[in-house]
């Protein structure tokens, strides 16, 4: 069974960033790199303004779907 871009984003805006002002710019797409794990523990690992991955609360974001020609651009960004 092929997994559905709804259920698997891979690009989410971030909506708080009260812990993490240097971190993360409200409002701002991030990529989304896949941690089941983290998932698990209510957290999401995203590239944040420093251009390595970390994990912040899953509820500071969320995930939307980008025409193509945006995640091509997107991706080639990151």
């Amino acid at each position: 069974m092929e997994t559905s871009k709804e259920t698997s984003h891979e690009f989410v805006v971030c909506i708080n960033n009260s812990n993490y002002p240097a971190s993360l710019e409200l409002h701002k797409i991030y990529r989304v790199i896949p941690d089941e794990d983290a998932s698990v523990e209510g957290d999401i690992r995203i590239i944040d303004e420093s251009g390595e991955d970390y994990l912040y609360p899953a509820a500071y974001f969320v995930p939307i779907n980008v025409p193509n020609i945006v995640e091509e651009s997107l991706r080639r960004a990151s």
